[in-house]
């Protein structure tokens, strides 16, 4: 497979004006179905502190953007993030699908990103809840010959071009069988990654449904762990220059605490 190591901002700006708008209404159907099988699993409510951000914002004058951004909490559920930023006519659009889970079980927690930038975006990964270099349980359990083959499923396919990001904090945040790649939009291209989101998606409710329960002496610090993974990973997000681009550095603040859940009012689950 073929890499590609540039910025997003770096890739944005060299075609700042794709029409993109066909393409994101296939991504976000893909997110809307996904949205389904989460509701019919899991029961979550939307925390009052993203309710500037809903049902949609808009950016700064001149750039056409705009988003939405909804967090989400429920018994089983510690923060659930569905959300969408950017301009279809102009390039970037950014979608999040991401679930982080209570401290109940030590399943990894979900992860999806699609978008565009301007080729199609795609980041899918089981973001560890263990050190996978000790916990080697952890590691089979999550990480074994399924999730392993569906990586190199992408590597292999000649129209997928990994995605290699600057970032050092982004490549040690990922599993070993994170999935990020861009690529041309075309069908093919879009059923073959809606396929792998419903797929990465149907067997991690399987995992939630089989796991055995977190003792509860062990729950506090796993639940602080995640909220410590939770907060870097939005603050250290290479895609909030874009942000600060079309938003402003004060809403896009404001956007980052709403993904990790700095402005929270729910209880989390323990």
């Amino acid at each position: 497979m073929a890499e590609v190591s540039k910025t997003l901002v770096e890739m944005v700006d060299e075609r700042p004006n794709i029409d993109n708008s066909e393409t994101f209404v296939q991504l976000w159907d893909i997110y809307r179905s996904a949205r389904q099988l989460f509701d019919k699993r899991f029961k979550v409510s939307m925390d009052a502190g993203c309710a500037e951000f809903v049902p949609e914002y808009e950016g700064l004058p001149g750039t056409g953007a705009r988003g939405m951004v909804s967090a989400w909490s429920g018994p089983e559920i510690d923060w659930f993030i569905h959300s969408w930023i950017g301009n279809p006519k102009h390039s970037f659009t950014n979608m999040h699908f991401t679930v982080w889970l209570g401290p109940q079980v030590k399943v990894p927690h979900l992860a999806i990103a699609l978008g565009t930038v301007p080729d199609v975006f795609f980041f899918c990964d089981f973001l560890a809840r263990a050190d996978t270099t000790l916990d080697l349980e952890h590691l089979d359990r999550y990480y074994g010959a399924e999730t392993n083959d569906e990586y190199f499923a992408f590597r292999r396919n000649p129209n997928m071009l990994q995605f290699v990001s600057p970032s050092n904090y982004v490549r040690r945040v990922m599993s070993e069988s994170g999935i990020c790649i861009t690529s041309q939009s075309s069908p093919e291209n879009i059923q073959f990654i809606g396929d792998m989101v419903f797929k990465r998606l149907n067997r991690w409710l399987k995992w939630v449904d089989e796991a055995p329960p977190v003792p509860l002496v062990e729950r506090a610090a796993l639940a602080e762990r995640d909220l410590a993974l939770r907060k870097n990973c939005a603050l250290r997000d290479p895609a909030n220059v874009i942000g600060d681009r079309l938003f402003g550095p004060a809403m896009t603040e404001r956007l980052v605490s709403t993904l990790w859940g700095g402005n929270r009012v729910s209880q989390r689950p323990m």
